[in-house]
């Protein structure tokens, strides 16, 4: 089975003692909960005990719903069960099990949840093709101002962060898109002090940036409060504590209106963010990486992701000419991201930086001499492997004009290089 079975035992109920002795009364009032919650009558059945309370039952669409009092003792039991299979009753579940409740205010209230079953966590990669994590139990839901947010447990990647039906984040491997969104990037720069990161709301890329010794600030602006909320109850593992780190300064707002209107330069601008759709999709746009390349310090780089060459070929293809439009130097790179199920492309982007000019030793050096611990990815092999790019992403991120001979500028051509 696949559902979500929800217990309570209420005692010293405050209420009318009469709501505890009218099954008539409250079956009318229980299926307008039941409508009023999102789940669907079927059909209903209660019972009045001549002088004492009630026993009724409400079948759903879903499941079922039953309840039993006793007046005598001001208490009920109440038994809420919804299957999960088509759809994710969970939230209409607990909607009407806290209706009930506070219909009969208890003095107290002994709350049992059972989560029944596996979940199948589908992914999708584009309109045909996706993959599934099976989930033990659901952990949360919640519906913030701008997005869901979902946390599983898995028993492959512990627990799982999902924003909007699309994985973010997990325990078990954050690290391979979080050393690899930060490292390839602040490593090539000299000295790194400020960081700024768009996004990044479950903390995995702070952390990554605040191994850099010279660091001195990293930014989080982060849009929705919930997500860090989130991720600092049940994704310590990802942050690492990097939220009571000194050098980290949260800002919950607008990434974009704080780039608009900073005085402040970066060394590093990080888009940590979700793919481009709905209220992101502005996050990609060339007039936004104009701005981002303006709060640049000189010599300092954009890192973002730009998605998935094989499942979503025209995004990276689209991205990757935008960028080739505002910065100098654009340098793609690709790694296996396990909990998206795909190939997926970074960029680092910059006037004056170019990661893929330092060889695996000059990369070695510098995580020597900075003492950068706990890499699980980050090398100086690695460095220059993610760089290598296969002939097909080649194809998709090089300039239309790389395909005559031509002079002037194109991606892999340096005019400068900062060191």
């Amino acid at each position: 089975m696949n559902g979500l079975h929800l217990i309570g035992d209420l005692s010293g109920c405050r209420c009318d003692p009469q709501l505890l002795l009218d099954g008539k009364r409250f079956e009318a009032l229980c299926l307008d909960m039941v409508r009023a919650s999102g789940l669907t009558v079927m059909d209903s059945r209660f019972h009045q005990f001549e002088g004492s309370g009630f026993t009724g039952a409400v079948v759903l669409a879903e499941s079922h719903l039953a309840i039993h009092t006793w007046p005598e003792n001001k208490g009920l039991t109440l038994d809420v069960y919804v299957c999960n299979y088509s759809a994710d009753n969970s939230g209409k579940a607990r909607q009407l099990f806290e209706a009930i409740i506070a219909h009969f205010e208890p003095g107290e209230v002994a709350r049992h949840e059972v989560d029944r079953g596996e979940h199948l966590i589908m992914e999708p990669l584009n309109e045909s093709t996706g993959f599934y994590i099976k989930a033990t139990k659901k952990l949360g839901e919640w519906q913030t101002r701008y997005q869901k947010l979902e946390v599983y447990d898995t028993p492959h990647y512990g627990r799982i962060f999902r924003l909007d039906g699309y994985n973010m984040t997990s325990e078990r491997e954050e690290f391979v898109y979080h050393e690899n969104l930060i490292h390839p990037a602040l490593a090539a720069h000299n000295a790194p002090r400020k960081v700024l990161i768009v996004g990044g709301g479950d903390g995995g890329s702070s952390e990554e940036a605040l191994k850099h010794p010279s660091v001195e600030q990293v930014t989080m602006c982060e849009i929705d409060a919930d997500v860090i909320k989130v991720a600092k109850e049940h994704f310590h593992a990802v942050h690492r504590g990097a939220f009571d780190d000194p050098r980290l300064r949260v800002l919950v707002g607008d990434g974009m209106k704080f780039i608009r209107e900073t005085a402040e330069r970066f060394d590093l601008v990080v888009l940590d963010l979700n793919d481009p759709m709905g209220p992101a999709e502005a996050l990609y746009s060339t007039e936004f990486f104009q701005q981002c390349r303006h709060v640049l310090a000189p010599g300092g780089a954009l890192v973002l992701h730009i998605g998935a060459p094989v499942a979503r070929p025209e995004r990276v293809a689209e991205l990757a000419q935008r960028l080739n439009g505002v910065f100098r130097i654009v340098r793609p790179y690709t790694m296996y991201i396990p909990l998206y199920g795909a190939q997926w492309t970074m960029a680092v982007c910059s006037d004056k930086l170019d990661p893929k000019a330092f060889t695996a030793d000059e990369i070695d050096r510098r995580i020597e001499q900075r003492k950068l611990q706990d890499l699980r990815f980050y090398n100086g092999e690695t460095h220059e492997g993610v760089f290598a790019l296969p002939n097909f992403v080649r194809d998709l991120v090089n300039p239309p004009r790389l395909k005559q001979p031509a002079r002037g500028r194109r991606l892999g051509v340096v005019r400068a290089a900062a060191k």
